[in-house]
């Protein structure tokens, strides 16, 4: 008698994550490659190209800057959480991740256009780690799904401290660049379920 294979909410879970790595390491690849030039060509200055706030030369930033990094300590720090969030948020799917990844850069990156300090250069894929952390945290409340609340108290747990991040702190941190991710990730979950999800959704039958 041949054998059934029964899909289980867990193996759900890392079938997703393995459909969709690819994409995920891809992103993390060119930023690891953009550091690379920045070591082996310097004269390149790839550092600039970040968000120079209400210049028009700073614009083309907005997309360029999660990309790029101060040094390769500045790039293995955001590597782990990169990897972490941004596997959790494609757990959703590839469109869930696109669209918010594209919200969070475009959203985030031009409240640091509009806010930032004159003169300064803000750069890293913090914004984008922020962002996701924002949707990842809001999600369960926005869609009203049980297993999402649960996801975002195991991240509060494991990663709370981390929301220290989005206020003024250490010189040369980019404090504005997280908490504009931050916000650009809670407003994109409010625009992607603003009614709920299935489950506390409440049915009238006439």
């Amino acid at each position: 008698m041949p054998g059934i294979a029964v899909s289980t909410p867990r193996n759900h879970f890392f079938d997703e994550i393995k459909a969709h790595a690819l994409l995920l390491l891809s992103l993390l690849a060119v930023m690891w490659a953009a550091e690379v030039a920045d070591l082996l060509l310097p004269s390149l200055k790839i550092d600039h190209l970040g968000i120079r706030p209400r210049t028009l030369g700073g614009l083309a930033g907005i997309p360029l800057s999660p990309f790029l990094h101060v040094d390769f300590r500045h790039l293995v720090s955001n590597t782990l959480p990169y990897l972490v969030f941004g596997g959790l948020l494609m757990t959703g799917g590839r469109r869930v991740f696109i669209s918010v990844s594209l919200w969070v850069v475009l959203a985030g990156g031009l409240g640091v256009w509009l806010l930032g300090g004159a003169g300064t250069v803000h750069l890293g894929a913090s914004l984008l780690i922020f962002g996701y952390l924002g949707f990842l945290l809001s999600r369960g409340i926005f869609e009203r799904s049980v297993g999402w609340v649960l996801v975002s108290l195991g991240l509060l747990a494991a990663y709370g401290g981390m929301m220290h991040g989005v206020l003024p702190g250490k010189p040369g941190i980019s404090w504005l660049g997280h908490l504009s991710g931050f916000i650009a990730g809670v407003t994109g979950a409010w625009l992607m379920f603003p009614r709920g999800g299935r489950l506390f959704r409440s049915r009238v039958r006439r």
